[in-house]
């Protein structure tokens, strides 16, 4: 303390530190010189103590010099604090202290958010007067230091509410016991802000559920209702919040009182402040995501679905409304681009991507009531129609200008209850849709966006009608309408138009044949007039009508339409810009539909790869030479497009691969630390030992070494996408090389016999890839695999089950017959599991395969003791003995 107490700051030293700070705070300040500079000072032992004075006593600066200092004090504590000597660290903290109850409430604040990461670095155990004084602030009746405690404490239970929960050296209990007492009793003081703060800091335990809130629950929830009706909307979002949370992890605790809060939030959900609301219009989604009983929630319906259906209708200050009036004229801004998310390419049957429509949108009150409203419709389904159609009739039917937010909201409401209500939908289809398809030319731009969703909703439904009276015209009249609206002024229509095509091309798939050259004119008609962030989602909608009807695509006529503009666009992008990724993304559709016809465009695609992999390959370790800042998902949109042509090309890519350096750079990317760059590597892999395999060598025991590293546990649980990936590459390289695979043979089933054992939890892929891979290598060398097979046949003949009927799985089999031929007795105890693989099949192609497991069969027959054979029938269902009885058993 002596040493803490003999630091004082120089005059000159707080003088320029100061000015610094006056200019870092300034719009016109030197940004960059300023953060040298700051560096600079940053070398000093002290700097730190300088910016607490300032932060604590410099009075006559202004507030905002005072909390850039304490900002930039917690940041610098996080990466130097440890490295302070003592007295400067006690003197820190020392001073912090006394501020707690400063009279301004922005130190008070900046001092809070300091304390809470000081906190975090040096634990409860190693600043014991911070408790002291925080109990004391809150025992002292005085406004400002209860406001500083209260800010403080909620800030350690937002970043560490378990360092409160810990027993502390020289306390008789936890700093939680302490505090939550003393909290639960400021839900009554007369100060908002103190109400707020108290009710925040002990919502952040609810997941936690530490023993103090366990224990004190009762009167938690007694104070939850005591604040239901706060003055404070702020409060009032709070007491929403809680219920929130309480019925997504404890909804036990609410059950004797589930009424109660039903109908609260119900009212809260009318609430005239929209923050509030949407917190108590969470409520009803986290209720069905929990599983609960709907019992609980039945009754209420008749009120709460007039209350969704009132909130789906566009708020005043919908940011949406003012872009809604964006004319395609206007060019993009920045902010307008949405950042995109390329997903890596995924070997295997279940890589489902999460649907990132709205990761940028802002989440409001129209939308989380539309999301309640769809997943009340899932849990409780034609229930609700009773309700909500003739509110939906009323709102349809209003003809004024003024009105039209109500038919807006009533053709969301249809799209909401598609799928959850589609039993009771059903018959009324053709209504429905003949209802919607005038709405696709309204005069509102957000009706017609929303229309095109709406209809998107019911594509699967519209397609499957085309064989109906009727059917086939309708579709075509959807299919020419959301055309239309592709082409349409508006920006927000174009952008829901496009996405409601994408979904209709999945269903429709080549049904679209007859209107290919029409869908083609009109995407290229767009291509000529769209800004460039609906320019990314039209890319995606060609990729996906390549996507549903390939090979249809190849055809001259088609072809002169599609590819001149995109060749010209894809030579005019620099290869820097970003809007090259979802270009990529549409090639590599287009070639896997169009398969060896894309030779004709096909080097300059491939070289425009190779030489994007070089650049980044090269800004990685050195920008300034490249040219050109890193981005790795240049690599992976570049890995992904060179598998779609070795998949559209097959060994018509050869001369390509022949021509280049693209097994040197691939085993470099199979390398990289990037997981999404390995994951894309390693399916590029695979598919190029599937097609060209010669241009592997000579390198194949380095590709083979790095590819089964990606397998061992840590990996698995580090990336299993990438291990996925992995499994299925060396499957297909031990097909290609043959008895090249011998040096890693065991070591890859070291890594796949614990994925089979603990298969739980892992992705379904992964299992199913390590069954073939098995079985691969087990076909190529059994002699290596055979003498293990006792260990891992079980779980191995389970994951073999659940494979689809096709080559892949002809493989494994093939590896199963060799390596039970080779080692019979290895397999004789779990015989039962062998017989229930081999009646998963449906089919088998293969005469081969088909005879040789006959003579695995009859081999074990006809080698078992009288009896077994018949013994182990016996514990099978009667269909796997029927099935089984094709192989001649």
């Amino acid at each position: 303390m002596a040493a803490a107490a003999l630091w004082q700051p120089r005059e000159e030293g707080l003088r320029e530190i100061c000015g610094l700070l006056e200019q870092q705070i300034s719009p016109n300040g030197d940004q960059a010189r300023i953060w040298q500079q700051l560096q600079q000072y940053n070398r000093l032992a002290d700097f730190n103590n300088y910016l607490v004075f300032i932060l604590a006593h410099a009075v006559g600066k202004s507030l905002e010099v005072r909390q850039a200092a304490g900002l930039l004090l917690k940041n610098n504590l996080r990466t130097t604090f440890s490295s302070l000597s003592s007295s400067y660290r006690q003197y820190i903290k020392s001073e912090l202290l006394p501020c707690l109850g400063a009279s301004d409430r922005t130190v008070r604040s900046t001092v809070g958010t300091v304390v809470s990461v000081l906190l975090q670095l040096e634990t409860v155990a190693g600043w014991p007067e911070l408790l002291e004084a925080l109990a004391q602030c809150l025992a002292s009746n005085d406004f400002n230091h209860m406001e500083g405690a209260m800010d403080a404490i909620y800030k350690i239970c937002e970043d560490i509410p378990e360092e409160l929960d810990v027993d502390v050296p020289g306390l008789s209990e936890r700093p939680i016991n302490i505090f939550v007492p003393r909290l639960l009793q400021f839900f009554q003081s007369p100060h908002a802000i103190l109400r707020k703060l108290s009710l925040s800091s002990i919502n952040q335990f609810i997941v936690f559920m530490p023993t103090a809130l366990f224990m004190s629950m009762d009167q938690y929830l007694q104070g939850l209702f005591h604040l239901a009706q706060d003055p404070s909307a702020e409060v009032r979002k709070l007491v929403c919040s809680a219920f929130v949370q309480l019925i997504e992890v404890r909804p036990t605790f609410l059950e004797p009182h589930l009424r109660n809060v039903i109908e609260y939030l119900l009212q809260a959900n009318k609430d005239p402040d929209d923050e509030v609301a949407l917190e108590a219009c969470e409520f009803w989604s986290a209720y069905c995501d929990g599983n609960l009983p709907p019992d609980g929630l039945r009754e209420y319906l008749p009120c709460l679905i007039p209350i969704l259906l009132s909130n789906m209708a566009y708020a005043e200050d919908d940011e949406t409304l003012f872009d809604a009036e964006d004319d395609e004229s206007f060019p993009d801004r920045d902010q307008d681009l949405k950042p995109r998310f390329h997903s890596s390419r995924f070997h295997g049957s279940d890589n489902s991507e999460e649907d990132d429509e709205d990761t940028v949108n802002v989440w409001n009150l129209r939308k989380c009531s539309a999301a309640g409203l769809d997943i009340l419709s899932n849990v409780f389904g034609d229930e609700i129609l009773p309700t909500l159609m003739p509110l939906i009739q009323q709102k349809s039917s209003t003809t004024s200008d003024s009105s039209w937010k109500e038919r807006e909201a009533a053709v969301l409401a249809i799209g909401a209850v598609a799928e959850g209500c589609i039993n009771g939908l059903y018959p009324h289809i053709p209504e429905i849709v003949t209802f919607l398809i005038p709405l696709l030319d309204d005069k509102f731009p957000l009706i017609r966006s929303i229309t095109c969703w709406t209809l998107s909703r019911f594509s699967k439904f519209i397609i499957q009608n085309i064989g109906h009276r009727d059917g086939y015209e309708q579709f075509d009249k959807v299919l020419m309408g959301v055309l239309r609206r592709i082409l349409d002024s508006n920006k927000r229509v174009q952008e829901a138009a496009c996405s409601a095509f994408a979904t209709l091309e999945e269903e429709a798939a080549e049904e679209l044949a007859p209107r290919l050259e029409i869908i083609l004119q009109h995407l290229l008609c767009a291509f000529g007039k769209y800004q460039r962030r609906n320019l990314r989602i039209l890319y995606d909608a060609i990729g996906t009508l390549a996507d549903a009807v390939g090979s249809e695509l190849n055809q001259p006529k088609y072809l002169d339409i599609l590819m001149p503009p995109l060749i010209a666009k894809w030579q005019q992008l620099a290869n820097t810009d970003k809007d090259l990724f979802p270009l990529l993304e549409c090639f590599t559709s287009i070639a896997q539909a169009l398969g060896p016809a894309f030779s004709q465009f096909a080097e300059p695609v491939f070289q425009r790869c190779i030489s994007l992999i070089e650049i980044q390959q090269l800004a990685k370790v050195d920008h300034v030479t490249a040219g050109v800042q890193y981005d790795k998902e240049f690599i992976v949109c570049s890995l992904d497009l060179l598998s779609g042509l070795a998949e559209g090309l097959g060994s018509g890519i050869e001369t390509l691969v022949a021509k280049s350096n693209l097994r040197d750079l691939l085993l470099q990317c199979c390398m990289d630390q990037a997981t999404d760059i390995r994951q894309s590597a390693l399916a590029l892999l695979g598919d190029l030992a599937k097609v060209c395999p010669v241009h592997l060598h000579p390198r194949i025991p380095d590709f083979l070494r790095v590819t089964a590293e990606q397998l061992n546990i840590t990996a698995v649980k580090e990336a299993v996408s990438v291990a996925n990936n992995a499994c299925w590459a060396i499957g297909e390289l031990a097909v290609q090389v043959r008895q090249e695979i011998a040096p890693v043979v065991l070591t890859v089933i070291s890594y796949l016999v614990p994925i089979l054992q603990n298969a739980e939890g892992l992705n379904k892929s992964l299992r199913e890839n390590s069954a073939i891979t098995l079985g691969r290598l087990g076909w190529i060398c059994p002699e290596l695999v055979a003498p293990h097979v006792g260990h891992f046949i079980q779980p191995w003949c389970t994951a073999l089950c659940m494979i689809r009927d096709d080559y892949e799985k002809e493989d494994a089999f093939r590896g199963l017959c060799a390596i039970v031929r080779t080692n019979p007795q290895g397999a004789v105890n779990s015989l039962s599991y062998l017989c229930k693989a081999v009646a998963s099949w449906h089919e088998i192609q293969s005469e081969d395969l088909h005879n040789d497991i006959c003579q695995v069969l009859n081999g074990y027959k006809q080698m078992l003791p009288n009896g077994a054979w018949e013994q182990c029938m016996s514990t099978l269902e009667p269909p796997v003995v029927q099935r089984l009885s094709r192989f001649q058993v």
